[in-house]
């Protein structure tokens, strides 16, 4: 197993780069990994684990502000920062309503939602674009396949 850098010893921008993967995939881990076409929309690990009751809400609320530390790593401002926690917040508490909220998790997707916010604020490419700044990874690669806006 390949050792793991300490955050400490990286550069900066090195840093960064390996914070806005990780954001990235995990982004797209969370609410777009699989296609369901009975659906219509790209489900991921969020609708997944919202079928756990609580436990479910709670690794995919931790997940989320594992994000926002990433976002912070990125340069997010304290109001976005707020911003992204109030759109997981409202995932985790429409979440917790039984059989709607895991209808609602396919649908809200907090994670994309907290992307695209960050994105903007950075003046970065949204999503569609962003497999060349992640370094085109498989998932991500899927993301661009699909094209601008779906």
């Amino acid at each position: 197993m390949a050792a793991v850098p300490d955050s400490g010893t990286l550069a900066p921008a090195e840093r960064k780069r390996l914070a806005r993967e990780r954001l990235l995939t995990l982004t797209l881990l969370m609410d777009e990994a699989v296609y369901v076409p009975l659906l219509r929309t790209r489900v991921g690990l969020d609708a997944v684990l919202g079928l756990v009751p609580v436990a479910g809400d709670l690794v995919s609320a931790g997940i989320g502000l594992y994000l926002v530390a990433q976002a912070r790593e990125l340069g997010a401002s304290r109001w976005l920062q707020a911003r992204m926690i109030g759109n997981l917040l409202l995932d985790a508490a429409v979440g917790a309503v039984p059989v709607a909220g895991d209808l609602a998790d396919v649908y809200f997707k907090a994670h994309r939602r907290n992307l695209k916010l960050l994105q903007k604020a950075l003046g970065e490419p949204y999503l569609e674009d962003a497999g060349a700044v992640a370094g085109g990874g498989d998932v991500i690669s899927r993301a661009q396949a699909r094209g601008p806006g779906r």
